[in-house]
């Protein structure tokens, strides 16, 4: 993108107050209205388990506003998948309407093991990273964070320069990447100081907050539309720094059908990343954004591709070779 630093800056802001008022300001990102009664859609997950039954994991007239570290998805991993510092699950959800088949991809990322950096990527000014533009060093891919026209969404911080400047919003979710590779999530726009970052992005809105689900997000207003089902995409942190990636995908039509935009709600998602152990988590650009890519042990990429490009993407790399291309 050409321009001065100032005429980007400006140009995006322009950028992001159309989007958003276009879009209704679909997830509160900039304000948090009065909060009203407390009242979810009707709506259930389950999983299907090794005994070949389903088994409710959450139901919406219970949803708990705090989750614990535990872990209640059973445990399992994808065999021939395992990379170092990489744990793959899936499984399989039944939801409510259109999320009466879904898929879920669960990776498992240890920073200790991997390095994690962004990626981008412009054709003439225009927006151009997909599946297609990962390195083969890359263990895992996924887009980051959400994006207003060809520009990525807020604070955006590329090898320690800062790109975009950051976004407020009592929903808004920062994810940075210092030198020594600690992962931390921050949430209500605050930012980490910006002298400690080696690679940060935000997005919106947040899903869990030291294990407490925001107010939107248990009906409380603020712009959250919590009927609205899509294909998800979101990032967590479990309380020993470990990273976790979700992705649904919809399940009833075969893999090459599955990035459909048919899935779960937002309140959903919050609850399986609680039930995945996260303690601090975020919903990256789902629908046709979404776009995972795992190459395991055996070389062979496993692909979850979008239907359309993004600007901004998160790699993890082994420690020794992970590189980020400008």
């Amino acid at each position: 993108m050409t321009g001065s630093p100032a005429a980007r800056r400006a140009c995006h802001a322009l950028l992001l107050g159309v989007v958003l008022a276009v879009e209704g300001a679909s997830y509160g990102a900039l304000s948090v209205g009065a909060q009203g009664p407390a009242v979810l859609p009707p709506s259930e997950l389950a999983v299907w388990t090794d005994a070949g039954a389903w088994a409710v994991l959450w139901r919406s007239d219970s949803a708990p506003n705090r989750y614990s570290s535990t872990r209640r998805f059973p445990v399992r991993e994808v065999p021939g998948r395992i990379a170092p510092g990489v744990v793959v699950g899936r499984y399989r959800l039944r939801g409510s309407g259109e999320a009466w088949r879904t898929e879920l991809v669960v990776v498992s990322l240890s920073p200790d093991s991997l390095r994690l950096t962004l990626d981008t990527a412009f054709v003439h000014g225009r927006r151009a990273w997909t599946l297609d533009r990962v390195p083969p060093t890359a263990f895992v891919a996924a887009n980051a964070g959400q994006f207003v026209a060809d520009l990525p969404w807020g604070w955006v911080v590329l090898d320690g320069r800062q790109f975009l400047p950051p976004a407020p919003g009592p929903l808004v979710s920062t994810v940075a990447i210092d030198a020594a590779g600690r992962v931390s999530l921050t949430h209500g726009g605050r930012v980490p100081s910006a002298s400690g970052v080696r690679w940060a992005f935000q997005s919106y809105p947040t899903l869990l907050d030291s294990g407490v689900v925001p107010v939107p997000l248990r009906g409380g207003g603020g712009g959250v539309d919590l009927a609205h089902r899509d294909a998800r995409l979101a990032l967590g942190r479990r309380p020993d720094g470990t990273v976790v990636i979700a992705m649904t995908r919809f399940g009833a039509l075969g893999e090459r059908l599955g990035s459909l935009p048919f899935g779960l709600t937002t309140a959903e998602m919050a609850a399986v990343m609680g039930l995945l152990g996260a303690q601090d988590a975020v919903l990256l650009d789902g629908g046709i954004s979404a776009q995972l890519q795992l190459r395991g042990s055996d070389g062979v990429p496993w692909r979850f591709p979008g239907l359309r490009s993004i600007p901004l993407a998160l790699l993890a790399s082994p420690t020794e070779t992970g590189t980020a291309r400008k």
